[in-house]
C-alpha cells in the first residue's frame, strides 16, 4: 500500500531527529554541562600529575619528628645463629645511624625517614649492603654479603643446618614486652624508643630470638647518658720578640651518667 503524504512527512521527521522547531527547543544547558565536565576532568588530571611530581614538603607531625633522637636494638638471626654486628656508619647522611654493638640511632633528617616513614624497611634502604623484603634478607659481613631467600636451606654449622628457611621479622615495642610481634613485612615495623627488632631467616614455626642482652644494655646506656660540652675560658698568649698575641678557646666533651630508668 502506498504511503500517504502525511506518512512520508512523519517518516522524514523521525529519521532526521525532529523538525526545526524541535531542534531549537533543545536545552542549551546540556552542552554547557558537557563543557564543564570536560574542563573539570582535565583540571583534576593536571592537579594529580603536579602533586605526584611535586610531593608536599611539609614536616610530619607524627613521632619521630625531625630533631627527635631515639635508640633501638638490632639483631640478625641466620638459621638460629646470630650474625656479627653491623659495622658502625657514623658518616651516614640519613636518619638512621648504626652505632657499636648493633645499636641504632634513630634521628630523622627529612620526611623520608620521619613519622610513619621511620620503618625497618626504610632503615634497610639507608644502610649500605642491607636488604630486607618479605622474601629476601641480605646483609654485609666479613666475607662480603650473605643473601637468604625463602626456600633456601640453612647453611652448615648453623643451628638449623639442612632445614628450609624463610624470612621473618620480630619486634618488641617496649623493654617489658616478652612475646614478640612477628611479621614478614618490614615496612609495618615502625621505630620507637627502645624498640628491639630481629631480622631473621629461620625454619617455619621458629620464633626469632630478641637482640642480645649486651646490645640492649648498650642501647639503654647510650640513650640515658647524654654528652655535655664544656667551654674553657679563652687563654691569651704573647709570642716574645714579635709582639704577636694569640687567643685560644678550648672545648671538652664529657659523658654524664644519670640514674634515669627507662619506662616499659
Amino acid at each position: 500500500m502506498a504511503k500517504s503524504a502525511a506518512g512520508k512527512w512523519v517518516s522524514r521527521v523521525g529519521s532526521s531527529g525532529g523538525g526545526r522547531s524541535y531542534k531549537k527547543a533543545r536545552p542549551s544547558n546540556f552542552y554547557g554541562a558537557l563543557v564543564v565536565i570536560v574542563v573539570l576532568g582535565l583540571a583534576a588530571t593536571v592537579l594529580a600529575r603536579y602533586e605526584y611530581q611535586n610531593p608536599s614538603s611539609g614536616t610530619p607531625s607524627t613521632p619521630p619528628t625531625i630533631g627527635t633522637t631515639w635508640y633501638a636494638a638490632l639483631s640478625i638471626d641466620n638459621c638460629g645463629t646470630p650474625a656479627a654486628s653491623l659495622a658502625p656508619d657514623p658518616k651516614t647522611t640519613g636518619g638512621f645511624t648504626v652505632e657499636a654493638n648493633n645499636v641504632i640511632k634513630v634521628s630523622p633528617v627529612t620526611k623520608a625517614d620521619a613519622g610513619n616513614n621511620a620503618t625497618l624497611a626504610q632503615f634497610s634502604r639507608e644502610y649500605t649492603g642491607l636488604l630486607a623484603t618479605s622474601t629476601e634478607l641480605s646483609y654485609p659481613d666479613a666475607k662480603g654479603t650473605t643473601t637468604l631467600k625463602n626456600g633456601d636451606t640453612c647453611a652448615p654449622k648453623t643451628k638449623y643446618a639442612g632445614k628450609v628457611g624463610e624470612v621473618s621479622y620480630a619486634y618488641w615495642s617496649s623493654l617489658a614486652q616478652k612475646k614478640p610481634t612477628v611479621t614478614t613485612d618490614p615496612s609495618t615495623i615502625k621505630f620507637s624508643q627502645y624498640l628491639r627488632v630481629t631480622m631473621a631467616f629461620l625454619p617455619s614455626g621458629i620464633t626469632p630470638a630478641a637482640p642480645s642482652k649486651s646490645t640492649v644494655t648498650a642501647m639503654v646506656k647510650t640513650a640515658i647518658t647524654p654528652v655535655t660540652t664544656t667551654t674553657v675560658a679563652p687563654v691569651t698568649t704573647t709570642t716574645a720578640g714579635t709582639g704577636t698575641t694569640t687567643t685560644t678557646t678550648a672545648t671538652t666533651s664529657t659523658s654524664t651518667s644519670t640514674t634515669t630508668t627507662p619506662k616499659g
